[in-house]
């Protein structure tokens, strides 16, 4: 299990500075290569054309996922137009339901009531919620926030290009076991700055696919409101749970009005193209803050329509579409671990999300990040996607993420099964 630091090391809170001074994996190896995450950086100059923010958002560098996928936006498979073109098992959507999607989505009713029902037995009430188009909205006015790593890396830069925010980690580690409310305690207090800063909790988790147990949520959320940090919690894989563990929403906890919960359609209904996400608050002054916003990022009235027909259908969903998800999802992440485990790669356990975190430390030349980007773009000469563990800040070099939602002849191309691809030789040669 991924899980926390030894009780002697201690997390440096940086708060403001510009990320290549910040604590980080690349602290971790000093060979370490000096690429940018995505959104971080020093402040740019402002331009004739640009005022200094203007300049900071063009000049932001694009992270290890954006390099990726455009790597194989220029070259993309396709079993018959560019059956030699990357294999892409690197970004996260689900299409494996599209079969079922694709006939739901033709009638309109009202978006705003359909998305109640989703939260379960919570009671949610319009004047809690705002709905946006894009990924995420505008995060509160804060200077820096905590999150366990590795986490999804596109945070940084969403945080970073909207708010000059920076990350404060709390390292996670693959041999030691340490609760991290625990963590969060002993190490917290003695280093944190007087100013306000957020916690930003992922479940569940993005890239490890683990699920916070329903106590663990509960102790987080009362060491947050101890230390009066705002907690934002991203559940935009909550319905995409195919292990036996329990999810546990926040919103079923006593949540008071410095907890705000995230979210989408993209990923646990496979629509990454309907770019509706879903902000709960009962804090009145951050809704009032976003409804500002909003007017710039609401929905139009098409997808609404789109959307609204989808989810109105409570027994279709219910007795249709969420087994056969869960079912689909379980048989992909089978089909994947498997074939890892026979070329000797182990993954983390997990139980929700669409993706794998598998560890190839035992294929690095070096324990360093110089030496998991030399692997990852050994992969890619390969024409096989996947995401290195740098791209989500993770403190351990090998770690890659590997979607399996994305298509089981993707997966069965990888392993061998059919050509021109094969996870196998792509590893043989790593080892040489």
């Amino acid at each position: 299990q991924f899980s926390h630091p030894k009780a002697d090391q201690r997390v440096t809170i940086c708060i403001g500075i510009p990320e290549a001074a910040a604590p980080g994996p690349a602290a971790a190896s000093a060979g370490a290569p000096r690429r940018r995450m995505s959104g971080g950086g020093s402040p740019a100059a402002p331009s004739p054309a640009l005022s200094g923010r203007g300049a900071r958002i063009a000049g932001a560098a694009p992270g290890l996922l954006d390099e990726g996928f455009a790597l194989y936006l220029a070259d993309p498979f396709d079993r018959q137009r560019n059956p030699e073109g990357v294999l892409n098992l690197g970004t996260s959507g689900n299409a494996l339901c599209f079969d079922l999607i694709e006939e739901r989505v033709s009638a309109a009713a009202a978006c705003r009531a359909a998305c109640r029902p989703l939260l379960g037995p919570v009671r949610v009430t319009a004047e809690h919620g705002s709905h946006l188009q894009g990924r995420t909205p505008e995060s509160p006015q804060i200077y820096g926030y905590l999150i366990p790593a590795p986490y999804y890396g596109g945070i940084n830069s969403k945080m970073w290009l909207y708010g000059e925010l920076q990350p404060v980690h709390v390292p996670l580690f693959s041999e030691v076991t340490f609760w991290l409310f625990v963590y969060f305690n002993r190490h917290f207090t003695s280093s944190s700055p007087k100013k306000k800063k957020s916690l930003i909790l992922i479940n569940p988790h993005n890239p490890l696919g683990d699920i916070y147990p329903a106590q663990l949520l509960k102790e987080c959320l009362e060491f947050a409101h101890r230390y009066e940090l705002h907690v934002i919690m991203d559940e935009i894989y909550m319905l995409s749970v195919y292990g036996d563990v329990t999810f546990t929403s926040v919103l079923s906890l006593e949540s008071k009005k410095y907890t705000s919960v995230f979210f989408l359609s993209s990923k646990d209904f496979g629509m990454s193209g309907i770019r509706v996400g879903v902000l709960y608050t009962r804090n009145h002054e951050i809704q009032k803050a976003v409804n500002q916003l909003a007017v710039f990022h609401s929905c139009p009235g098409p997808v609404q329509h789109v959307l609204s027909q989808f989810l109105k259908d409570r027994d279709w969903m219910d007795n249709v579409f969420f087994p056969t998800n869960k079912k689909r999802l379980k048989e992909a992440q089978n089909l994947l671990v498997d074939g890892l485990a026979d070329i000797g790669v182990p993954v983390l356990k997990s139980s929700g999300g669409l993706y794998v975190w598998a560890d190839f430390r035992k294929f690095l030349k070096s324990q360093t990040f110089e030496a998991e980007l030399e692997l990852w773009q050994k992969l890619l000469d390969k024409k096989l996607l996947i995401s290195p563990g740098k791209a989500f800040c993770c403190y351990e070099p090998g770690w890659f993420r590997l979607v399996f939602s994305n298509s089981v002849d993707k997966i069965y191309l990888c392993k061998g099964n059919q050509p021109p691809f094969s996870i196998s030789p792509s590893c043989q040669f790593l080892s040489d």
